[in-house]
């Protein structure tokens, strides 16, 4: 009996070495972040295989989403306007990930408007210079996220506001697991030949851990503003990735940005949307 519980502590205990080592990773291709190696599954120096790592990128989100929460924590305590601290939360959180998000929103947007063939979209999208759509695209989602993180500060306290910012971030990330793991890729080498693709399993853990990071918004969140945000997040993600095979064949990495910042940005409305 004392040999199947050893068996089961040291089972445990490996399963939790490799989704610390899996959380890492993922948190160090997604930001910049510095991550050290932290325990004897972690290999630093490994490239990701997303096909079995991405399972822990909601955990990631909520690391990298960290620095912001406390934020908008401290700043919630200040006598600081909540708009002006919204707009400093926004800048933290494109700080940390080196606004890696942001750049496949715009991209999209200059893409999927600017072209009119997907491989002249697929060209755009490649172009790291900036056009008309998507500077608007960037105007109205960083914008409108400062409003949407002023307006929490504004209705909540500042924990609580640190609590759902950081739930949203997650079911961002979380939604980016879906449409990887649905869509076909728009570049036979693109992300998915160079990564891999989320596999089903992986896939269903990941939604597993998303749900648990949004477990503490429970207490916090009127059940019909968390209900709206859950409904009308993963409609707006399926819709960017709609749009996405639509107009260029499938997924690719500035695809999966947009869809975390359409995403994130459609939960907190719709948490905000009602009382």
């Amino acid at each position: 009996m004392d040999r199947q519980e050893d068996r089961h502590r040291l089972d445990l205990r490996l399963a939790l070495a490799d989704l610390v080592a899996d959380t890492a990773a993922c948190v160090r291709f997604f930001s910049r972040l510095p991550v050290p190696k932290l325990c004897s599954a972690d290999d630093p120096a490994r490239l990701p295989d997303f096909s079995q790592i991405s399972r822990a990128i909601p955990l990631a989100g909520i690391v990298v989403a960290m620095p912001a929460g406390l934020l908008v924590l401290l700043l919630g305590l200040s006598q600081l306007p909540t708009l002006a601290s919204g707009f400093l939360v926004v800048g933290m959180l494109a700080m940390v990930t080196g606004a890696l998000h942001e750049d496949g929103l715009a991209d999209v947007a200059d893409g999927f408007f600017g072209g009119h063939t997907p491989e002249r979209r697929l060209e755009i999208m490649k172009d790291s210079r900036i056009g008309a759509f998507g500077s608007i695209a960037l105007i109205v989602s960083l914008g409108l996220k400062a409003v949407l993180i002023a307006a929490l500060l504004d209705r909540y306290t500042p924990l609580e506001a640190m609590v759902i910012l950081l739930g949203a971030e997650s079911l961002g990330r979380t939604l980016i697991v879906w449409q990887w793991s649905t869509l076909p890729a728009a570049r036979p080498d693109g992300l998915a030949h160079r990564f891999g693709v989320p596999i089903s399993k992986t896939f269903k853990q990941a939604c597993i851990f998303g749900a648990a990071c949004l477990l503490p918004t429970l207490p916090v969140l009127p059940l019909p503003s968390l209900a709206l945000g859950l409904i009308l997040a993963p409609l707006a993600a399926h819709g960017v990735g709609m749009l996405a095979k639509a107009r260029i064949g499938g997924f690719s990495g500035d695809v999966l940005g947009a869809v975390q910042q359409v995403g994130t940005l459609v939960f907190l409305a719709g948490c905000l949307a009602v009382a």
